[in-house]
């Protein structure tokens, strides 16, 4: 029996929502309007909503990183129509908060050396993951990943292995912020991009279409899959979390086939999407 063919052997999930935050991209609607050739792209600066589901308090001391998280996460849920208290998270990002990293170097290089209480927590990796249990109540399981450039692949592999697992909803959030210098010379990361995806074990009335992994052979050394659009295609290059875009452009144009993600260097995730 070939087993890679078996059932067992797949990992997959309906895409249900889409959240999407970036320079030039404001939310799903917009960005598959672009994607489709039906609106241009306009590269701007991203521009990240106030935390409205946080209070007060914690509003101020959410970094750029929990605002884009947080609007990204909650424009897939409310699109798939699910409860974001209930959903498991996959949170994952190459550097986590950029800026508070820069902030905690320059504070450990100065004569002062003094950090301060919220520049410390917000220093976590799973930082995010925090502030979206505190804004939605959320108490089920969240995983937090790091994979450098390769970070949503990474992550999408763990979504999905949950969804298969758990046959409950999975809320996957991916995203990655710039840094300023001089971080910025050593990891150009040149703006603030997030993608949240709503995924769930069978198709419903909202699903986009199907995303699936052959568990046996995931990878590939195939080239990635790349935009025809030079503007965006740059942002594809240059932002960890944009290397999904592929894939939402598949989603947009309701196309079946084969989308390469970037992953490891010299590795492809190999994807197969089937529409609703």
């Amino acid at each position: 029996m070939n087993h890679a063919t078996t059932p067992a052997a797949r990992l997959e999930a309906w895409v249900d929502g889409v959240g999407l935050l970036g320079p030039g991209l404001a939310g799903w609607p917009q960005t598959s309007s672009v994607l489709r050739g039906q609106a241009d792209y306009t590269p701007q600066r991203t521009l990240l909503p106030v935390p409205q589901t946080l209070h007060a308090a914690e509003r101020r001391r959410a970094a750029t990183v929990v605002k884009l998280a947080l609007a990204v996460g909650l424009e897939a849920a409310q699109a798939a129509g699910m409860d974001p208290a209930q959903l498991a998270t996959v949170f994952t990002s190459s550097g986590g908060d950029s800026h508070n990293c820069h902030a905690v170097c320059a504070a450990l290089a100065s004569n002062d050396r003094l950090i301060s209480p919220t520049r410390f927590h917000n220093s976590v990796h799973n930082a995010a993951s925090g502030y979206w249990g505190i804004a939605t109540g959320a108490m089920a399981s969240s995983a937090v990943l790091c994979a450098y450039d390769g970070c949503f692949s990474a992550g999408l592999l763990e979504a999905l292995a949950q969804v298969v697992l758990t046959q409950a909803p999975v809320l996957l959030l991916a995203y990655d912020t710039d840094y300023p210098e001089p971080l910025l010379t050593v990891r150009p990361i040149p703006d603030s991009l997030g993608v949240a995806l709503a995924l769930s074990p069978q198709p419903g009335p909202l699903s986009l279409g199907r995303v699936a992994i052959d568990s046996a052979a995931p990878y590939s050394d195939a080239a990635a899959n790349t935009l025809d659009i030079p503007l965006l295609e740059a942002v594809r290059q240059t932002i960890p979390a944009a290397r999904v875009l592929p894939l939402l452009h598949a989603l947009a144009h309701r196309a079946a086939g084969s989308v390469h993600l970037d992953y490891l260097p010299g590795q492809t995730l190999a994807t197969e999407i089937t529409p609703c």
